[in-house]
């Protein structure tokens, strides 16, 4: 392990990772592969992750297509027990893959082991819902009867992004499977390494082509999208992107459950206990995976009468983050991902400090890091920006965090519900019944009390977003059923 500063030493070097696809329960070796880097160093290759070709892509869609009708058929809790020895698998390499996704992703070791975890327990808390798939309603007559059940859909794609990849997995894949689906993932370009290490063991507990997994560039993998044996496509993503991918279902009129963007306002009222574990909250809040997690507080407003007491004790909390590679044990944010999403958010900050918006970097920043060329930026607060900039009306996925105050909470309501993103909110009262009505008129896929961000994400409800940051629920009964498609069978008679 590294010491304090001044008496550290260079870690020695670690051999780099090689994977390949996994198609019909085989791995699969590829001509070419594409590198991966550390975005605490980038001059340092973290692995090299297989490049597939179309034909390999169409390949991995053909295996789950031919899959599908055997697990299909397997009854439901049958499906749930090898599910769940599938994941025995994973049991003993947890540490050797969490190290691989600190080195690869960039994030703190601490939320790389946390992210193991997750995959496993979403994976179970989906096999807890079993018995929702054997529901049927029954329409009874004259002069018809009915009975509607449910039936697995297909192929399904699943696409993740680069922040908490298995995690965010495990609010779709596990769900697909029980309902009967067979699926083909694709990892992050620039974090594929520990999530194809994590599939290759799951999957190998699971009839072949049940699961299968393809890494490339996005024209390589375009089969995933667009062929039409594909049935549904589940992507975690920019809003952007969240276009193009439903552009591309069109082509097949696939299903899709879309995860995208959202600029999440906490809203400070005037009677919020601002003691140290509630800015410890915000702080974590807008800060976890520095910045760069969908549902982190991305802006705050705050009752003018609180204002300046609020901003005093954030200061605080971020000036006391130490910046530095994930892989130290002293570090309390690690680099951004990529040098173009680090360059966005110092160009939003720069943007604000030219309108005269008063901006704290605060924080340290590890001595090597300075050195290293890696994608770090220490946090930093914007104060009273105009509500006009990026800073405030775009998702900066960073850790530069907007305060603005207000004296109408209505009008700060209405504006948030009027905004493109809908995907989380916080609502910060002593006062439960004026939290909880707030909270009520706020039109955002989840809305938390006195808290933020995926600590206190409750994977038994339904997860997405309104408005432009998504399509669909995902996790809880809401979001298996989502995976499945009503079937109706009529008699005549009653």
């Amino acid at each position: 392990m590294s010491q304090e500063v001044g008496t550290r030493t260079e870690e020695p070097p670690i051999a780099a990772v090689r994977t390949g696809l996994f198609i019909d329960g085989k791995t699969v070796e590829t001509y070419d592969h594409t590198a991966v880097h550390d975005p605490a160093a980038p001059d340092r290759i973290v692995g090299y992750a297989a490049a597939a070709s179309q034909e390999q892509a169409r390949a991995a869609v053909a295996a789950a297509d031919a899959a599908f009708p055997g697990w299909a058929a397997t009854p439901a809790r049958r499906r749930a027990e090898i599910i769940e020895q599938a994941l025995t698998l994973l049991d003993g390499s947890e540490a050797e893959r969490a190290a691989l996704m600190t080195r690869e992703n960039g994030k703190i070791s601490f939320e790389s082991q946390v992210e193991m975890g997750v995959f496993v327990a979403r994976t179970r808390a989906a096999l807890e819902l079993v018995d929702t798939l054997g529901q049927v309603r029954h329409l009874d007559g004259p002069p018809l009867t009915s009975r509607i059940h449910r039936l697995p859909m297909g192929v399904v794609t699943v696409i993740v992004p680069f922040n908490w990849p298995l995690a965010i997995l495990g609010a779709s894949l596990p769900y697909a499977l029980l309902a009967g689906n067979t699926a083909v993932v694709k990892p992050p370009p620039t974090v594929p390494l520990a999530m194809v290490r994590t599939l290759e063991l799951f999957a190998a507990g699971l009839p072949a082509g049940v699961l299968n997994v393809v890494t490339g560039s996005n024209e390589a993998v375009a089969p995933v999208l667009t062929d039409p044996r594909v049935r549904k496509i589940v992507f975690t993503g920019s809003t952007a992107a969240g276009r193009h991918i439903m552009a591309a279902a069109a082509q097949s009129l696939s299903s899709v459950t879309l995860e995208l963007g959202g600029n999440d306002p906490a809203i400070v009222l005037d009677d919020a206990e601002l003691d140290e574990e509630h800015i410890g909250r915000l702080a974590q809040g807008a800060l976890l995976t520095s910045g760069q997690v969908c549902m982190a507080v991305k802006r705050i407003y705050v009752h003018r009468s609180r204002y300046d007491e609020l901003v005093g004790k954030l200061s605080t909390a971020f000036d006391s983050q130490h910046v530095g590679p994930g892989s130290d044990p002293t570090s309390t944010m690690g680099p951004l991902n990529s040098a173009a999403q680090r360059d966005m958010v110092a160009a939003m900050l720069a943007e604000a400090a030219d309108t005269g918006a008063e901006i704290r970097e605060l924080g340290t920043l590890d001595p090597r890091a300075a050195s290293s060329g890696g994608h770090f930026l220490r946090p930093a607060l914007v104060l009273d920006p105009d509500p006009g900039l990026r800073i405030v009306t775009q998702e900066q996925f960073g850790p530069a965090l907007p305060i603005l105050p207000f004296d109408d909470v209505d009008a700060v309501l209405d504006h948030i519900n009027n905004d493109w993103s809908g995907l989380c909110s916080s609502v910060w009262s002593t006062d439960p019944a004026r939290a909880t009505a707030l909270a009520e008129r706020l039109r955002t896929g989840t809305t938390w009390i006195n808290h933020a961000n995926a600590v206190v994400c409750d994977d038994r409800a339904p997860f997405g977003g309104f408005r432009q940051s998504g399509i669909g629920r995902e996790m809880g009964p809401d979001g298996l059923l989502t995976f499945t498609e009503a079937h109706t069978i009529t008699t005549p008679g009653g």
